[in-house]
């Protein structure tokens, strides 16, 4: 019995691209032909091509298939924790669908981002993605935090800065900002030396940064950002020489107490 490339195909639940695919990649032995120039498939094509697809069904890859012809247990078991990654990762995609499903927000919402995605500008979006591929997990936790908390409508003040916003309207927002960067910078210290979350080089972290920074902001918006980040260690350094001094006031009156 010999069998043409379509009633192989057939007979193996496959299609004929993929058995000419199998033929390219030297996994399926080329045929003989008829007179007339049609392939004539033996018995000996037909198991190994339903061998080739059961181990493709198994999870083995195709450049495997045809380097190694032993597909022990090693092998079986690094399919087996390919398989359960990529169950993993699957089951992360459906809950991050769900969400942005259930929320409304945009698809290419940054990823752990989705419950947040329908308050983020343009510029918070594409900052995430890039920021995704510089800093750790914890940082990216810690961002979204940050998202989750932010609640004031000064976010779409600086948004909607024209980018030939005068000086006052551009210090009033700097000084508004100042407070909350403060905060952050006190609650999540790594702000101030990011060095230990970086996912990447210094060099490449800090040149990727700022061009992100610039390219998702205007002018103004970029002015009011670096005023507000001055105001705002300004703010953190008067804080702290008042601590000090509290403390120091504090020491002194032990003793004087004492006497």
């Amino acid at each position: 019995m010999a069998w043409s490339t379509r009633e192989l195909a057939e007979l193996s639940g496959t299609t004929v691209n993929t058995i000419r695919h199998y033929h390219r990649l030297s996994l399926l032995e080329e045929p003989e032909r008829r007179n007339n120039g049609y392939k004539q498939y033996q018995v000996r094509h037909l198991v190994s091509l339903l061998r080739i697809r059961r181990l493709t069904e198994l999870g083995v890859p195709l450049a495997r298939i045809r380097a190694e012809g032993d597909y022990g247990p090693e092998l079986l078991r690094q399919i087996d924790a390919d398989l359960a990654a990529e169950i993993k990762r699957l089951g992360r995609a459906r809950s991050d669908i769900a969400v942005i499903l259930r929320d409304g927000g945009p698809a290419d919402a940054p990823a752990g981002f989705e419950s947040v995605a329908p308050r983020l500008s343009a510029a918070d979006h594409s900052l995430l993605h890039v920021f995704a591929q510089l800093y750790d997990e914890d940082t990216m936790r810690d961002l979204r935090r940050m998202v989750e908390a932010d609640t004031d409508p000064l976010t779409a003040e600086i948004d909607a800065l024209p980018p030939d916003a005068d000086e006052r309207t551009r210090q009033s927002l700097a000084e508004k900002l100042a407070p909350t960067l403060a905060r952050h910078l006190i609650d999540y210290p790594w702000l101030n030396d990011p060095a230990q979350h970086l996912s990447k080089g210094r060099h490449v972290t800090r040149q990727t940064f700022v061009d992100a920074v610039v390219a998702s902001y205007n002018p103004a918006q970029l002015d009011v950002l670096s005023r507000a980040g001055a105001l705002a260690q300004q703010r953190l350094s008067r804080s702290r020489a008042a601590d000090i001094g509290d403390e120091r006031a504090r020491s002194a009156e032990v003793p004087a107490k004492g006497v």
